[in-house]
């Protein structure tokens, strides 16, 4: 079995400060193998530069993906062509600088990119369709960032990709939706994984700065907010034979503390003989640093949000801070 978390739409240095304080630490707590982010704002908000490509990797982040802002910064087109694991929407036209996937440690992270209420960009729905068919020795474990605005739309991709892919994970809106599920076939869904970055912020922006906005409809110039970091992502335990999502019913969980981000395994249920290791197959996890704290000792005093989805059941339920 393996474990991939995958983390969303990370915001600037507020965004970037709650990889360094959460994600090493999480990777150790729960047992992750592997972890994707979506890495197209982390450079002031807009974009992504080496340095900061740098940051996330050092920091634990295995594959990065992107979206419609990759090509902000000029310095990083010329990176997209190289092997590092950088990926732009793969549906975007040919001939565009980078790829749209990556293979690294068995695991394929496939970049597409929406056209509802987007662009008119390559169809994603026969673009993967071309993909897959050209690929049979792909690895059984693969991961679709869907970088899209509209819902439906990805809602739709999810069940048109229900067991040839072993995920599809929405990014770009900003806000993290609870429709997480194992479909039907065995691909894990969500429609947003949500963002990272500053808590109190208009997703990501300052607050004062997007209401004058609506309230005058004037161009008025946005910038990443400040303020405590805020880390949301889901995780999901993957057969890694089949590359289907597991779907068998697991004790679920939520909870809310402040304190020390203790380990919250399940008792009676380990993989390959770890103990400890939280046993659920797709869940969201979310994190942020207590008010005044914007500093990774500060971590340690932060609150902890946690979503759990029932796959019997089909329910799930959440806590808050």
């Amino acid at each position: 079995m393996m474990r991939v978390l995958a983390i969303g739409d990370i915001v600037g240095r507020p965004g970037r400060l709650a990889i360094e304080t959460f994600l090493p630490g999480l990777r150790q707590e729960y047992g992750i193998d592997f972890v994707v982010a979506n890495g197209e704002n982390a450079a002031g908000g807009f974009g992504l530069t080496l340095a900061t490509a740098r940051e996330l990797f050092d920091n634990g982040v295995d594959v990065i993906t992107s979206g419609n802002h990759i090509w902000t910064h000029k310095e990083i087109i010329p990176y997209l062509d190289t092997d590092a694991p950088v990926v732009r929407p793969y549906n975007y036209p040919a001939g565009v600088p980078g790829r749209g996937y990556v293979i690294k440690n068995n695991v394929m992270v496939i970049n597409l990119i929406g056209r509802t209420f987007m662009n008119d960009y390559d169809c994603p729905f026969r673009g993967m369709d071309a993909l897959l068919e050209s690929l049979p020795e792909r690895p059984p474990v693969i991961i679709v960032d869907f970088h899209a605005e509209a819902t439906s739309e990805k809602v739709a991709l999810g069940h048109y990709l229900d067991g040839r892919v072993s995920a599809v994970l929405g990014t770009h809106t900003h806000v993290g939706t609870i429709d997480a599920r194992v479909l039907r076939g065995g691909t894990a869904y969500v429609s947003d994984i949500g963002m990272t970055g500053p808590i109190e912020s208009v997703i990501g922006d300052t607050i004062d700065g997007v209401i004058q906005r609506f309230l005058t409809m004037m161009p008025i110039r946005l910038t990443v907010a400040e303020g405590r970091p805020f880390f949301t992502a889901v995780y999901v335990d993957i057969d890694e034979k089949t590359g289907r999502a597991t779907g068998e019913q697991h004790q679920s969980f939520a909870k809310a503390a402040a304190g020390p981000p203790a380990s919250t395994a399940s008792p009676g249920r380990s993989r390959n003989g770890e103990p400890g290791r939280p046993a659920r197959p797709f869940n969201s996890i979310g994190r942020s640093l207590s008010p005044g704290r914007s500093d990774p000792q500060g971590s340690r005093h932060g609150a902890e949000i946690f979503c759990a989805y029932r796959p019997r059941y089909g329910g799930r339920y959440c806590s808050r801070p």
